[in-house]
């Protein structure tokens, strides 16, 4: 029988390193989003640039409970 999930999370990692890898994560598909919208013309286009400004808003809900969770000192 296989497992039910492929991956999982370590329940010892801190909020700190789960936002951090969420926002690296979220970067890196921003980056392959962008260069493909870049490859393509038209409706497609369209798609990839929108799935671009969805990240955006999600990079900034991330990193903003980054913030809240660990202020710079």
């Amino acid at each position: 029988n296989p497992p039910e999930t492929l991956f999982t999370v370590r329940p010892e990692l801190g909020t700190e390193t789960l936002l951090v890898n969420a926002s690296q994560d979220l970067a890196s598909i921003s980056d392959i989003a962008t260069h493909l919208a870049f490859e393509i013309d038209g409706t497609q286009r369209n798609v990839a640039l929108g799935i671009c400004r969805m990240l955006e808003g999600v990079q900034l809900l991330v990193d903003k409970a980054l913030d809240d969770t660990h202020p710079a000192t």
